[in-house]
């Protein structure tokens, strides 16, 4: 009897063995299984980070507005002397510098070995019959003008007034981030040329753009000139019009080539 309950006992015990220990997956259908990293690559259920890499040209009007920003925040909402030709706050000065303290970053692959330069106004004598201050001298690329020409608006009077504000509008509407903006006309701190540069593109939503610029509004301190630095100003296109859209008056957009590059990719 011993004997034989001994040999009922090993015959249950590799019974009960043979047995799966769940009757179900583990891993119930419809629930993905992740891959394991056994090598201790990152944390399970975290998905991996994506680097997004930014264009040289994208990388250069970035640059740009950021120095905007460091003027605008260093003037903490001052006026800034812009009265001698050297004053880096007058209008052309202020979006030249801006220029000029981020190109050695840059090249144009093109002309991969040109210093990039941003062309001075057209002379007055070379503006007529419209007032001075509309546009740049014309630098072909090959001498570092990395922009071209995108858009412009001239007041034609041959046209109505509201023929030449309907074309001065969809000039307006065509304004993107990093454009760089030239114009005549009688604005809120004075009359004649200024310069600016656009931070976004023309939102059609509010019919808004975005711009920095100094010495659009100023005033005078001791007999000198003085201008507010501006950024993220946000105007509707109409009141940019309403400066420009003038009898001898004009505007024009000039936007950075595609072909940007990053000086240190030039062999």
């Amino acid at each position: 009897m011993k004997h034989f309950l001994s040999i009922l006992l090993a015959v249950l015990f590799l019974f009960l063995q043979s047995i799966p220990a769940c009757s179900e997956s583990a891993f119930p259908e419809g629930i993905e299984i992740e891959d394991v990293d056994m090598n201790g690559g990152g944390d399970a259920g975290v998905a991996p980070s994506v680097s997004v890499e930014i264009s040289p040209r994208a990388s250069f009007i970035d640059d740009i507005i950021a120095l905007g920003r460091q003027l605008y925040e260093k003037a903490d909402g001052k006026y800034q002397r812009a009265y001698l030709k050297s004053d880096i706050y007058v209008c052309k000065n202020f979006t030249v510098y801006l220029f000029r303290q981020n190109r050695a970053k840059y090249r144009m692959a093109e002309f991969p070995d040109v210093e990039l330069r941003i062309p001075n106004n057209l002379p007055e004598k070379q503006c007529r019959p419209y007032a001075y201050g509309y546009c740049w001298e014309e630098i072909p690329a090959s001498r570092g003008n990395p922009f071209e020409l995108a858009a412009q608006f001239l007041y034609d009077s041959n046209q109505t007034k509201e023929e030449n504000r309907a074309r001065a509008l969809d000039f307006m509407k065509q304004v993107r981030r990093g454009d760089y903006f030239q114009m005549t006309g009688d604005y809120s701190g004075g009359k004649g040329a200024h310069s600016a540069i656009f931070i976004s593109d023309y939102d059609p939503a509010d019919n808004t753009v975005h711009s920095m610029d100094s010495n659009r509004v100023g005033k005078r301190i001791n007999g000198q000139r003085y201008g507010k630095v501006l950024f993220d100003s946000v105007m509707q296109i109409d009141e940019w019009v309403d400066f420009f859209c003038l009898k001898k008056c004009g505007a024009t957009l000039y936007r950075l080539r595609d072909d940007i590059i990053f000086a240190d990719q030039v062999d």
